[in-house]
C-alpha cells in the first residue's frame, strides 16, 4: 500500500518566504486525507496536480485561521466541480457553524453531503476504522482546543512461502496460515506449521501529526515508535520564552519529543516568519535527534515498509 505525506503548507500565521500556512495530504493508496487547511491549500492542490475528489476526510487540528481559512474555498470548489461523495470533517467545536454561515451567506446549497464530527475527547480516540488503516486523535496543549492525529496501518497477514506449499493444501488452510495459525489435523496434531510455511508479516507503518502545542511530555505516550512524526517547530531555542508564551515549541523541543517517543524520523514545520532561512531550525533539531528533517512544500515523504 502506498503510504506517503505531501507537504502543501509549512509556515505559521501568515504566508512568507514562498511558504504557505499549514496543510498536508496523506495518501493511503487511493484514499486521501487532508490534515489542516491553510488559506492556500486548494491552490497548492492544483499546483501539485492532486485530484480534489479523492479527498474523503479532512482533519482540522484547531480553529486558528492558519489551519482552516482555506476550507471554505476548497469546499466551494468541490461544489463547483459537482462532487457527489460525502466529505467528512473532524474538528474541535465551532467549525461547522463557521462554514454553514459562509455557505448560507452566499445562498449556496452544496451538491454533496458534508458531515462534521467533533473532537472533544481527552486521551486518544479512534476516528476512522478503514479496511487497511485507522485514524485517531489525541489532545495537544495550545491556547485553544487542539488535537494531533495518528494514522496506523492495521496488522498485515503472514506471507505465504508459495514454493513450500503442498499441491493439495486447502484454501481454508492457507487462510489459517496467513492469519498466523498452525493448521491442525482431526486429532489436533500440527499438520502445517505456520513457522514452516510463512514469513512474518511486513511492517505496519504509522504517521503522527502534532500541530500547534507547547512542549508536552505526555505526547510520546500517544505516538510511541511511529515511523514518521510531524511536530511543529515554530521557533529556535533563543526564542523559547516566546514559544512558551504563545503555546508553541522550539526545534529542540520537537526533537526531544521525537527522541522520547522513539520515532523513526521527525518532520519539522510551522515555521515562524522571522526565519527566512531554515538551516538553524534543522541544525538545532539534529543536535538532539539526528533523524530530523524540514518539511518542504511540494515534497512527498514516503513511509516505507
Amino acid at each position: 500500500m502506498i503510504f506517503q505525506v505531501k507537504i502543501l503548507g509549512s509556515n505559521s500565521a501568515v504566508p512568507a518566504h514562498d511558504r504557505n500556512q499549514t496543510s498536508q495530504l496523506v495518501q493511503l493508496d487511493s484514499q486521501y486525507i487532508l490534515i489542516d487547511c491553510g488559506e492556500a491549500t486548494q491552490i497548492q492542490l492544483s499546483r501539485f496536480e492532486i485530484r480534489f475528489g479523492r479527498i474523503k476526510t479532512i482533519l482540522i487540528s484547531h480553529l486558528h485561521g492558519d489551519h482552516y481559512f482555506g476550507l471554505i474555498g476548497l469546499i466551494s470548489t468541490m461544489h463547483l466541480f459537482q462532487r457527489t461523495e460525502l466529505l467528512q470533517v473532524f474538528s474541535p467545536p465551532g467549525l461547522e457553524e463557521i462554514i454553514r454561515l459562509q455557505l448560507n451567506a452566499s445562498s449556496t446549497e452544496l451538491c454533496f453531503p458534508l458531515r462534521f464530527s467533533l473532537l472533544i475527547h481527552t486521551g486518544i480516540d479512534q476516528l476512522l476504522d478503514e479496511k487497511d488503516f485507522t485514524v485517531s486523535a489525541f489532545p495537544l496543549q495550545h491556547r485553544i482546543s487542539c488535537y494531533g492525529f495518528l494514522i496506523r496501518e492495521k496488522p498485515k497477514p503472514w506471507r505465504i512461502r508459495k514454493e513450500h506449499l503442498p499441491e493439495d493444501i486447502l484454501i481454508q488452510d492457507i487462510v489459517k496460515l496467513k492469519n498466523g495459525h498452525d493448521v491442525l489435523d482431526k486429532d489436533g496434531n500440527v499438520k502445517y506449521a505456520c513457522s514452516e510455511y510463512t514469513l512474518p508479516p511486513k511492517h505496519s507503518r504509522s504517521y503522527a501529526y502534532c500541530s500547534d502545542t507547547i512542549f508536552d511530555k505526555s505526547i510520546p505516550d500517544y505516538i510511541r515508535n511511529v515511523d514518521l512524526l510531524y511536530h511543529e517547530a515554530t521557533f529556535a531555542s533563543d526564542m523559547q520564552d516566546r514559544a512558551e508564551s504563545t503555546y508553541h515549541s522550539t526545534a529542540a523541543q520537537a526533537a526531544t519529543i521525537a527522541s522520547l517517543a522513539g520515532v523513526g524520523k521527525l518532520l519539522l514545520g510551522h515555521y515562524s516568519t522571522r526565519y527566512k532561512e531554515l538551516g538553524p531550525i534543522l541544525e538545532e533539531a539534529r543536535s538532539v535527534f539526528a533523524e530530523s528533517y524540514l518539511s518542504i512544500e511540494g515534497e512527498t515523504v514516503v513511509i516505507k515498509e
